[in-house]
């Protein structure tokens, strides 16, 4: 039986917009689990609360930081130091609860990390989410825009750090892997694999319960979250980018470029069980027809995506460059009545905040 002198680690890894934040945030509460709240740092991610190793922006971002070979990180990392070891530890530790003995920590970025992971926590278990790379590359342009990049970029990003993850796996000891579609299909049956696998059991739902904010991006005032019953997922979000897909192939003025796109990374995906054309409302033939073409022309379709991005990433960085130094400007005093106003906005569009 698993005790707090000899705690287990829980890793919830994946790529960002894979449902890894609420996957994780629910695994924390199964029994005898524990994992970051209140932390104040976004989606109370480990890789904000501690210094040993740099955080996934600092390597481009979300949709890029798997390209950087510094952000793959093994138990043969120059990184991995007693010191090193011991100060990641305790940077952590202290935000667990540490009457639990099995210890939850979720970061996007370290489904690249899992063997140095592995090699500071020896008792280290690894729960890993994977989804339609539609949706997570979709989402990553959406809402990380500062680093907005074209679709076959970020197609050919998660190509890149599930390959790499597929090579690590061999070297570690403990792995669970669920889809996002799997687990939004039947949350509870992956509760009860995953609880299985960690060495604990899924709680009785309580009769009453409280709540607690989670700091997410440019929201002032967070997401209310239950603190021990499970958060209830669906495939909404799901539906919408794949709607958004269907479109891009059938009427975008740029469909060209996404069929072409679609029937060069199919063979690709297909491999993980995803398919870009299938169920899209689309002439399988004419994606087909729009991968035979000459390599100028691929490279000018490319090319022509890369720009889009550029000129979208530039406009948005102008933006957001005059706003800094319009906040640069601003007494103090103006800056809390903004921040006041901007929370009481956001608790007029959602006033079950008031009772939390």
């Amino acid at each position: 039986m698993q005790t707090i002198d000899n705690p287990k680690y829980v890793f919830v890894c994946g790529l960002g917009r894979s449902g890894t934040s609420v996957l994780a945030r629910n695994v924390a509460r199964l029994e005898n689990c524990t994992g970051f709240k209140n932390t104040g740092v976004l989606q109370d991610e480990g890789q904000f609360l501690q210094d040993v190793y740099p955080s996934d922006n600092v390597y481009g971002g979300a949709g890029a930081f798997g390209f950087d070979p510094r952000a793959h990180l093994t138990e043969n990392s120059p990184l991995l130091t007693p010191e090193n070891a011991l100060k990641l530890r305790q940077s952590w530790e202290r935000y667990w609860d540490q009457t639990k003995a099995i210890r939850v920590e979720k970061t996007p970025g370290n489904l690249l990390k899992t063997r140095f992971l592995q090699a500071v926590f020896p008792n280290s278990y690894f729960v890993v989410a994977r989804r339609h790379p539609v949706p997570v590359s979709m989402a990553n342009n959406q809402r990380w825009k500062v680093t907005f990049a074209p679709l076959h970029n970020l197609f050919d990003h998660w190509l890149h750090c599930y390959g790499l993850f597929e090579e690590d796996k061999s070297y570690l000891k403990h792995v669970y892997e669920l889809t996002y579609e799997d687990y939004i299909e039947n949350p509870s049956k992956c509760y009860d694999e995953i609880a299985r696998f960690i060495g604990t059991r899924v709680p009785q739902v309580p009769k009453e319960d409280s709540f607690y904010h989670v700091t997410q991006w440019r929201d002032p005032v967070g997401l209310r979250v239950p603190e021990s019953a499970m958060e209830r997922v669906s495939g909404t979000h799901n539906e919408k980018y794949f709607k958004h897909w269907s479109q891009l192939l059938n009427d975008s003025p740029f469909k060209r470029y996404y069929r072409y796109i679609a029937a060069t990374y199919e063979p690709k995906f297909a491999k993980y069980d995803y398919s870009l054309i299938k169920g899209f409302a689309v002439n399988e033939e004419s994606v087909h027809q729009a991968a035979r073409i000459s390599t100028n022309t691929a490279a000018v379709y490319c090319r022509m995506a890369d720009a889009c991005a550029m000129l979208v990433r530039a406009a948005i960085r102008s933006r957001g460059y005059i706003k800094r130094r319009l906040r640069a400007q601003l007494p103090e005093s103006a800056k809390l009545k903004v921040k006041h106003m901007l929370r009481k906005m956001a608790i007029t569009k959602r006033p079950d905040l008031i009772s939390s």
